[in-house]
């Protein structure tokens, strides 16, 4: 065909370019393992929580501080962990409020 220009100038008939196996594709940002024997920050604050109280605390700081923007699958664990947080302190400060009226 003369005349017409092509754009396989250069190429060899049979040969094929590898563009992507799927075997060899790297790991994705959620392919990975969470932290803490694979059940996340989140959770693992808010099983340990009911031994240590204290860790939900941390855990709610996280939550507030935009932790879970690294790994959604964080989120919710954490906000798990700042509502028994919150459960905890009104649990405390029902308690304090009838020990201080009783001594009253």
């Amino acid at each position: 065909m003369v005349g017409q220009v092509t754009g396989t100038v250069g190429r060899e008939k049979g040969k094929y370019t590898h563009i992507k196996d799927l075997e060899d594709s790297q790991l994705g940002t959620y392919d990975k393992p969470l932290p803490c024997f694979g059940c996340g920050i989140g959770w693992f604050s808010f099983l340990f929580g009911f031994v240590f109280p204290l860790i939900w605390y941390y855990a709610t700081i996280l939550y507030f501080g935009n932790y879970y923007r690294r790994d959604p699958r964080e989120r919710a664990g954490l906000a798990a962990s700042a509502i028994a947080a919150l459960a905890c302190t009104i649990v405390l400060l029902v308690i304090a409020a009838i020990l201080f009226f009783q001594s009253l």
